[in-house]
């Protein structure tokens, strides 16, 4: 089985045609393309020489600058100078509470459009620029146009930030073979480029830690196949959080207060070029405001340790859903150019015990990783490996009261397909709201909402007669879509789940964490829930049941099972699962007899005229 076997219908070439195919790192604070030529993996440069492109443009009145040229620009004007913009991808003006110097426009619920010297440009739009930049250096380079291209994301990217990120490919003309996770195409990179000494079942750690984003992944390998086991991050936690760290330092040691924003622009340049230099040095010169100071080796180590406390925790929770130990770990692959970092690395050191794995350039190795999973997809490569992504967060839809029912568990290897079928609550129900929602709780208050639709034309039925077929897809980019079924008549619905904004780096650990918190308590509510939704179906039941035949009770008999169901009705208002199911079976004594005398009137009726002869002649 191969690479080649998940590519759009249409996308593979005949055998004797090769294609031009590019793998994309789409960075928050540099950019990268590459391509596989004569079997081998090349990072491509501009005409300077330079493979790095920074993630930076600047919006002049009447000229639009990229990367480099557009760098001079971060200190002298910033509000018109875009860079990180991959942090605002598919995220709301609301989440977004990271200090910048742009002025943002737009709802609250929304993506958010920055105001520039050109007018108003999306988080799409402007990482449209960025891609078109790589496309145009390929062509550039090759002398041919591109047919496809492999774009990586953090594995933590949700279903909106995933979709802002295809929108922009495609607004930058490229043809979008697929959204590869970062520390996935990483593990191409090493794990095709070795695989000759690769043993059965070695199992990696992909530490990811780039400009803005942090990935964790676990993938084992074996026998050729490449299987994502658990996977975990941070979207808002990165290189550049660690200058801004630096900087908060540097504020307190000076007693500075505030910085405008051109004097908070200078430091944080500053302060990356101090972090840089202590990877070589034991000191480095910090300046600020017109003011100097020296950050040592310790110091620094002091001031970034919240944060790389924070991606190591991340590890240790990405192991335990793995169910792995530290023993079961063969290497720890660096990816990102904050790992270049020794405070980094030595951290990583520490917490796996090992010397990490890093003779790939970090900020090279997802593109290279990207660019020979494009050549597989695009048909120039039959290499016999397959390549299994995770979904990061458990999908599920919401059931009567509340409820979560889960179809797709997180870390389940996409592309992945779930059908399950479900039934109407009442008589005669016609239409079927699917509520889509994602996270580890049980109820659906607790998760997100990821979209709804309505499934109508449902032929009338008895209450739990209709069979609705609901099916949740994820492709291999790790969106979503959904359809309902109806399966006696056919009516069908169906949603693309595109959220108008991503999860917030906060909510994204809330729902994990709190799925773990939890656990104990969700179980119980669940519990509770279920058993008041049983109650109310018997209830239900009963009523209608009376509305037809009440007539075959004695006046005794009706007031014992009025009394029996207003007693379960007040107890349904309480939260007490025990006196709710007493209930019910004090009920039940009451509400058999009565279906019992039911059933005996049907016999009755049915074989009222009928003789004894009727019964032996039909055979």
């Amino acid at each position: 089985m191969a690479l080649l076997q998940i590519a759009e219908p249409g996308q593979s070439s005949a055998p004797h045609e090769h294609r031009i195919a590019i793998g994309i790192d789409l960075g928050t604070t540099h950019s990268l393309v590459a391509t596989v030529l004569s079997g081998k993996a090349k990072v491509l440069n501009d005409e300077q020489g330079r493979v790095l492109l920074p993630s930076i443009v600047h919006y002049a009145n009447q000229t639009t600058y990229f990367g480099d040229e557009a760098k001079p620009f971060l200190t002298t004007d910033p509000k018109n100078t875009i860079t990180s913009v991959k942090r605002f991808m598919g995220r709301s003006k609301v989440d977004i509470k990271f200090q910048h110097p742009y002025t943002l426009l737009g709802e609250d619920n929304q993506m958010p459009a920055f105001e520039t010297a050109q007018g108003h440009k999306t988080p799409v739009e402007i990482s449209a620029e960025i891609l078109k930049q790589l496309k145009d250096r390929a062509e550039s380079s090759l002398g041919n146009p591109i047919n496809g291209a492999v774009i990586t994301v953090p594995a933590y990217f949700d279903e909106a930030q995933r979709q802002a990120t295809r929108d922009a490919a495609q607004l930058a003309g490229l043809n979008v073979l697929r959204l590869l996770n970062e520390p996935t195409a990483a593990a191409v990179a090493y794990g095709l480029d070795q695989e000759a000494n690769l043993e059965q079942n070695q199992n990696y750690v992909i530490y990811d830690l780039g400009g803005g984003t942090f990935d964790v992944s676990i993938l084992r390998f074996s026998q050729g196949v490449f299987e994502v086991l658990a996977t975990g991050g941070h979207t808002a936690l990165g290189g550049d959080d660690l200058d801004r760290l630096i900087v908060k330092w540097a504020k307190k040691q000076l007693n500075i207060e505030t910085l405008d924003d051109s004097e908070y622009a200078h430091a944080i340049v500053s302060a990356r070029k101090a972090k840089e230099a202590l990877t070589d040095q034991e000191s480095a010169k910090l300046e600020l405001a017109d003011q100097a100071l020296i950050l040592d080796r310790p110091t620094f180590e002091e001031i970034i340790k919240v944060a790389l406390d924070k991606t190591i925790s991340v590890c240790k929770r990405v192991m335990r859903d793995a169910k792995l130990d530290l023993d079961d770990i063969q290497n720890v692959v660096l990816v990102g150019g904050s790992t270049r970092s020794y405070a980094v690395q030595k951290a990583v050191r520490e917490v796996f015990n090992q010397e990490p794995l890093c003779t790939i350039n970090p900020d090279e190795v997802v593109a290279i990783g990207a660019s020979i999973t494009a050549n597989q997809l695009i048909g120039n490569s039959k290499d016999g490996s397959l390549l299994l992504d995770v979904t990061p967060l458990s999908l599920g839809l919401e059931t009567m009261g509340g409820l979560v029912e889960r179809l797709i568990s997180r870390n389940t290897a996409i592309p992945v397909a779930r059908r399950q079928e479900f039934t109407t609550y009442q008589d005669g129900q016609t239409a079927m709201l699917i509520h889509v929602v994602q996270g580890e709780r049980d109820l659906v208050e607790h998760c997100r909402s990821l979209g709804r639709f309505i499934l109508r034309g449902i032929p009338p039925m008895t209450a739990g007669q209709a069979r609705i077929e609901v099916t949740y897809q994820v492709d291999a980019d790790g969106l979503l879509s959904v359809s309902a079924k109806e399966t006696t008549s056919g009516v069908q619905a169906q949603i693309d789940i595109k959220p108008s904004y991503g999860l917030s780096d906060t909510d994204m650990e809330r729902l994990l964490v709190d799925g773990f918190k939890f656990a104990e308590e969700d179980k119980n509510l669940r519990h509770l829930q279920e058993t008041k939704v049983e109650a109310k179906r018997e209830l239900e039941a009963l009523e209608q049941a009376l509305k037809v035949d009440a007539h075959l009770l004695t006046s005794e008999q009706l007031n014992q099972l009025n009394v029996a169901k207003q007693h379960l009705e007040t107890q349904l208002e309480t939260s007490e699962i025990k006196a709710i199911e007493d209930s019910v079976e004090q009920l039940k004594i009451h509400s058999d007899a009565f279906a019992a005398a039911r059933m005996n009137q049907h016999i009755d009726a049915a074989l009222k005229g009928t003789k004894l002869d009727d019964w032996s002649n039909s055979n």
